[in-house]
Order: structure tokens, then C-alpha cells, then sequence
């Protein structure tokens, strides 16, 4: 059985929280409302890109880099790439929970803004480390 199909604008956001975060992550009032499985599809995605960034940044590059003789600058490069690529999927994800006014949004709001901090976390010391 075919879900029914979604509306084409988003309804008011119910809070000025909501609105404010809107606003934030550049939903349009007017833009397509997205569904829950795709909020909860994207949710999934970028998960696993923060974890395979964790297991290459703090397992594999370390356990691994050595025994093959990779040089030192190349972790910080890769977590640099893998970080900002996991960074996009968090905040894209995010974009979809709120446009799907999903009930789990400020949920995983909270769980991808904190992983979002660490990132930026990382980056930095992953910048002082190749400007050294």
C-alpha cells in the first residue's frame, strides 16, 4: 500500500523554536516536506559516516599507519576530509528531520550538534597539526 502523498509546502513550524531553526538551516517555508523514512534514511547515512570517520581517525591510522610507513601528515588530512564529509551529512540530515517535522528532530538535534562540536574539535587540532 502507497503512502499518501506528502503536501507540498511545509506546515507552520509549531514552535519559534522550530522557526528559529528553520531559519538556521536554510529550510524554505515553501520548500517540499520530506518524510520520516527519509529523515530517519538520512539519519542512518550519517551515522555511519561519523563511525567510519572514528574507526579510520582514531583505529586504522594509528594501529595501521605506522606498519605501512604512512607519514605522519596523512592523518590529519584524511581526518579532514572524512570529518567534513561527515559534517555535511549531519547537518543535511538535521535539514531533513525538520522538514519532515519529524518528533525525534530536537532529539537528534541534540545528538548531531554535539557530535558537530567534537568535529569541529578535531579539525582544529587537525589544522594545528599540518601548520606545524
Amino acid at each position: 500500500m502507497d503512502a499518501p502523498p506528502l503536501p507540498r509546502k511545509l506546515p507552520p513550524a509549531p514552535t519559534a523554536a522550530d522557526a528559529r531553526m528553520r531559519r538556521i538551516l536554510r529550510i524554505p517555508d515553501d520548500g517540499p516536506r520530506a518524510s520520516a523514512r527519509s529523515a530517519e534514511n538520512a539519519f542512518s547515512t550519517s551515522v555511519f559516516i561519523s563511525a567510519v570517520r572514528c574507526l579510520i581517525t582514531y583505529v586504522v591510522l594509528p594501529i595501521v599507519g605506522p606498519i605501512v610507513g604512512l607519514a605522519g601528515g596523512v592523518g590529519p588530512v584524511v581526518g579532514l576530509v572524512v570529518g567534513t564529509a561527515s559534517f555535511v551529512a549531519i547537518v543535511a540530515s538535521m535539514r531533513r528531520f525538520f522538514r519532515a517535522n519529524h518528533r525525534w528532530r530536537w532529539r537528534y538535534t541534540v545528538v548531531g550538534g554535539t557530535i558537530l562540536v567534537f568535529l569541529v574539535v578535531q579539525a582544529v587540532i587537525d589544522a594545528v597539526h599540518l601548520l606545524r
